[in-house]
């Protein structure tokens, strides 16, 4: 038994000063350190918040090894893009680079307060046993949660990306899971998704309307608008992950809402592509439960949710066009799916919640309370997030900013497999 004492807990619902956790792998307790009894190990926030460890609801794992690279690169649009660089990176990760990425982006990962992962993983070099290879990195060694799924496309072989997805759809705990995964319209046949609806039939994950150009391929092939025609295959199953729909229209947000599934929203990204930004506005109207992701760029997260803060005020045209409400919901949306993947409860710091909390260190200048506790947050310990202390599952992974792995032998390998690989894709 472990406990967080003289804490500032935030839960993005709930604010108590100077309180304790008691805690293994879920939370037992929480309460006013008048209240505190003691417990075997002891950590001292120091009068921190503590808050439930961050969730990245879209993120690409193999995007690693793409920092620093440097490929000729003149995109017209969207799709130059993703042939000039992703396509390019993605076709040459076999194991070792999948391994790799994975360790370096845990530590990242951790060392930016994300607990949990969502990935959409693609490796032209290894595909059976891909979705393995990170979790054993990530979940297993690293000691983070992690939801994964294989890109089905054409790009590669569509019966060994839909096997591998099957494949590990079949095991499950409370540390990872799976989702089953598709890349996008603009690289998926009819062939391919009626073989998939055929073959599965629970959630999917997916980049839907992203650019203008997977609309306008998709009119232009099949006669439909991108979402619709993943409903025409059946494809719309309850808690999907539709990511991006930055192009999506009224009639198909209408359908998403219906179909219960989720979008998941990647603004940095978005801008770093020039392809728009998704209307926050209109989906909130029309009912559709909105979450977040990063789209692999970068570990920052709390810059992500900065960024979408701001970027939603941008797109409505207005300071009150996105509030706390909005990010607090789109933040607790995220907790609720990877919740129901993972069978476990996120994202609160009360009893029966799993122990994924993250103590970060805030000074305030100003008063602060329970009423005021969240614009803290956004203006004050965003701004400079550095956590001190990362657990998960109830182990503490990083302890007065250290992080219980062999970190520089780790970078110092995953270098030379990168120099590696560049040298592969600048031939």
């Amino acid at each position: 038994m472990k406990a967080i004492i003289n804490a500032k807990i935030f839960d993005y619902e709930n604010f108590h000063e100077n309180y304790y956790i008691i805690f293994d792998k879920k939370i037992n307790d929480i309460g006013p350190m008048e209240n505190f009894k003691g417990a075997p190990q002891i950590i001292d926030a120091k009068g921190n918040f503590v808050l439930p460890g961050f969730v990245i609801g879209h993120t690409h794992i193999y995007s690693t090894f793409a920092r620093g690279l440097n490929l000729p690169f003149n995109p017209l649009n969207f799709k130059d893009i993703l042939t000039q660089l992703w396509w390019k990176l993605d076709s040459q990760l076999a194991k070792e680079e999948n391994y790799y990425s994975a360790l370096v982006a845990g530590i990242e990962f951790i060392k930016n307060g994300v607990t949990t992962v969502i990935d959409h993983h693609a490796s032209g070099l290894q595909i059976k046993g891909s979705l393995n290879t990170l979790k054993t990195a990530l979940c297993d060694e690293i000691g983070l949660r992690g939801i994964f799924c294989f890109e089905t496309s054409d790009r590669f072989n569509v019966d060994e990306c839909i096997n591998e997805n099957l494949e590990f759809l079949k095991t499950r705990s409370e540390m990872h899971a799976g989702l089953f995964g598709l890349h996008a319209s603009l690289s998926l046949s009819d062939n391919t998704l009626e073989k998939v609806s055929k073959l599965y039939k629970g959630p999917i994950h997916i980049h839907t309307a992203e650019s203008i150009d997977d609309v306008e391929d998709s009119l232009s092939k099949y006669g439909l608008r991108v979402i619709t025609r993943l409903e025409k295959f059946g494809l719309l199953r309850e808690n999907s992950i539709l990511a991006h729909c930055v192009h999506a229209s009224v009639e198909e947000l209408e359908l998403i809402s219906k179909k219960n599934c989720f979008i998941a929203l990647n603004v940095t990204s978005n801008m770093n592509n020039a392809v728009g930004l998704p209307n926050y506005r209109l989906m909130k109207k029309h009912n559709v439960k909105v979450i977040t992701g990063n789209d692999g760029l970068g570990f920052n997260f709390a810059r992500e949710l900065l960024n979408l803060y701001f970027s939603m005020k941008l797109k409505g045209n207005s300071p009150l066009s996105f509030s706390f409400d909005d990010l607090k919901s789109i933040i607790s949306n995220t907790y609720e799916i990877a919740s129901k993947h993972l069978n476990i409860k996120l994202g609160k710091i009360k009893p029966g919640y799993a122990a994924d909390l993250i103590i970060v260190p805030y000074t305030p200048p100003t008063p602060l309370n329970s009423e005021n506790a969240f614009g803290h947050v956004i203006y004050g310990l965003f701004d400079n997030f550095r956590p001190s202390h990362v657990i998960v599952n109830g182990k503490i992974l990083m302890q007065n900013y250290e992080i219980k792995l062999q970190v520089d032998e780790i970078y110092k390998q995953a270098k030379k497999v990168a120099e590696n690989l560049w040298k592969k894709l600048n031939k």
